[in-house]
């Protein structure tokens, strides 16, 4: 049976951001990956949105690793030629009586050391966008879009020169506690055993379930997952927007909201789902759903001019209807395995948050900080 230092599951952007970190830290690191490529699920259909870090709870780990993140993404994408614009976002109330909730908003991000963001009357806004139609805005202009599979290339090439490798159609069936390690049985065309003294479990829709299959840990330490189904769908014709427009939040999350790509393509969502299987198909009858919703900040929306885009499925940690969970990053401090991370509920802003979540697996296995610096090559 081979032995290796460390065993990352999952390519998307925050498992291979995790083997970066550990590559750098000198760590012999293999990345399994149950498909042919990365990122082809969560990352690979998220809206490339750099967050700001405006909605989260004050001392949460969503806010303080997408504040951080925020800042380390847009040098990192700048050192290394990634694609990616801070073009800004506007949050706009559409009734007077949804103004003061702009005031709670910029309230709540300056607490989360977030004080940048302004607070614009209605017509200095659609200044800004003239397509708009609002009662008054707040202006974030740290949010930005970024090209996410180049970010995941970019994570992958860092590890790769560092010595990581990763198996692709690698599905880690199960694994097992012993004394000088972690033995893990890995599937696919080339089943193989391997012993790590590391495993981070960043498999994402699947964390769940796989951490079920880790023989030793404690089945109470593994929430129960959910699945969250948001579907988005593209405007036909050129974008009346150059900036992200998302409507105040609503109880049940942000609204339908515009994000733009690097090509300048318009895409409006989410309309959520909660669903019992994976299912990426987009319903074109489901569009309907937008137009009332979207014609409240753009009222010159036409008939027929959403079309299916794509759909994301996000890891839920609650139900329908409870209030949203925080990031879950379990070390052996909380579950009591030797060399075990499980990364439990990395939904949005995941993306935006990866370099600091690596850093926290580090830091729970015990590796020594990098400086600043060095971790970004």
């Amino acid at each position: 049976m081979e032995r290796v230092e460390a065993v990352v599951v999952g390519t998307g952007v925050v498992g291979l951001a995790v083997a970066r970190r550990l590559a750098l830290a000198g760590l012999e690191t293999i990345v399994l990956e149950k498909e042919a490529a990365i990122g082809t699920e969560t990352s690979s259909r998220n809206s490339e949105v750099i967050h700001a870090g405006i909605y989260y709870a004050e001392g949460s780990l969503k806010a303080r690793c997408c504040i951080a993140g925020k800042w380390w993404l847009y040098r990192y994408c700048e050192r290394k030629g990634v694609p990616y614009r801070r073009c800004g976002k506007l949050i706009v109330a559409t009734s007077e009586a949804q103004n003061a909730e702009l005031e709670r908003i910029k309230a709540n991000a300056a607490a989360l050391g977030m004080p940048d963001l302004e607070l614009w009357p209605a017509a200095r806004a659609i200044a800004l966008e003239p397509a708009l139609r609002c009662t008054a805005a707040l202006w974030s202009p740290t949010t930005g879009i970024v090209d996410s599979h180049a970010l995941m290339l970019a994570y992958q090439g860092d590890a790769e020169d560092r010595g990581a490798m990763i198996a692709f159609r690698a599905p880690l069936e199960r694994a097992r506690l012993r004394e000088d390690g972690i033995e893990l049985e890995v599937g696919g065309p080339e089943p193989m055993r391997l012993l790590a003294r590391y495993l981070v479990n960043s498999a994402g829709l699947h964390a769940p379930a796989l951490a079920r299959r880790i023989e030793g840990l404690d089945p109470a330490r593994v929430p129960q997952g959910w699945l969250c189904k948001g579907n988005y769908y593209t405007l036909s014709g050129r974008s009346p927007f150059s900036r992200l427009i998302y409507p105040v939040p609503e109880q049940a999350g942000l609204g339908v909201h515009v994000t733009i790509d690097l090509a300048g393509q318009c895409r409006f969502g989410p309309d959520v789902e909660w669903i019992e299987t994976i299912d990426y198909d987009v319903d074109p009858k489901r569009a309907e759903l937008f137009y009332a919703e979207v014609r409240k900040y753009w009222p010159d929306l036409a008939d027929g001019a959403l079309q299916p885009g794509y759909a994301g499925i996000r890891p839920k940690l609650v139900p329908k209807g409870a209030p949203a969970a925080d990031f879950l990053v379990q070390g052996p401090d909380e579950h009591g395995v030797p060399g075990l991370v499980n990364l439990f509920g990395i939904e949005s802003p995941g993306l935006t948050a990866s370099w600091p979540l690596a850093e926290l697996v580090a830091a729970k296995l015990g590796l020594p900080e990098l400086p600043a610096e060095e971790a970004l090559l």
